[in-house]
């Protein structure tokens, strides 16, 4: 009797983590936040233990369903406030820009130059000189964009050297106006609104994303209410 009583919460376990996990979304283990890391493994404990406590299953189960609950509301809140995601999961840090070092923004990263290097080598860059910009995501990834010329397409191989692209910056996000950035890239907010209007956009706080690149181009994203459900890789 005690035996069937373990198969049946250890099935019972396994659905309510299957249910929870696809509550919070489909992300790679490199793609967690650190919250994201430290509920998981807090609610595959319970998991186990819901799978061998025989007496109060209830109590194990209450619990996985408030990580869960928490991990979820978490998500939609930093999905909807800018200010709310940097502050919980944190901001990119530029390590290299135009091929100069920060030393202070990569001990502020506590990444030593040895591992720099050694993010570079796994990206393919064994010479750093060929590296533009690097760049610390929130994630703990670092990307990087190499100089125009060393691009993958290999122009040197046509003694073509293109147009340097550099960093695009990020100007609107979820309907919100990035002043800062706009400044950095010398305009500001009356340039917008009048780049938006010849592009059709009304409104910023109907854009999702805006990026502008080094030669002043905005590229617009606006919001889509509708869903995508085919599914194309089916």
């Amino acid at each position: 009797m005690e035996l069937i009583q373990v198969i049946l919460t250890s099935l019972l376990s396994i659905s309510v983590l299957f249910l929870l996990t696809k509550l919070n979304g489909n992300k790679q283990i490199s793609e967690l936040t650190m919250f994201d890391y430290i509920v998981s493994i807090t609610i595959g404990s319970i998991s186990a233990e819901l799978a061998t406590e025989l007496e109060k299953p209830l109590r194990p189960l209450v619990a996985m369903t408030i990580y869960a609950a928490v991990s979820a509301l978490i998500s939609f809140i930093t999905a909807k406030s800018l200010k709310i995601r940097r502050f919980l999961f944190g901001h990119t840090i530029v390590l290299m820009e135009n091929g100069k070092l920060y030393r202070k923004n990569l001990k502020k990263a506590r990444i030593d130059l040895s591992e720099f290097l050694m993010q570079a080598r796994t990206n393919g860059y064994f010479d750093i000189a060929g590296i533009d910009t690097a760049v610390l995501e929130p994630s703990g990834k670092i990307s990087f964009l190499p100089f125009s010329a060393n691009r993958p397409a290999t122009p040197e191989d046509f003694k073509i050297v293109p147009k340097a692209e550099g960093v695009f910056l990020n100007v609107i996000m979820d309907g919100v106006i990035l002043e800062k950035n706009l400044k950095t890239a010398g305009r500001d907010v009356n340039w917008l609104n009048n780049e938006l209007k010849s592009q059709g956009v009304k409104r910023a706080d109907g854009v999702f994303l805006a990026t502008l690149d080094r030669n002043g181009t905005l590229n617009v994203f606006e919001n889509r209410e509708e869903k995508i459900v085919n599914d194309y890789f089916e």
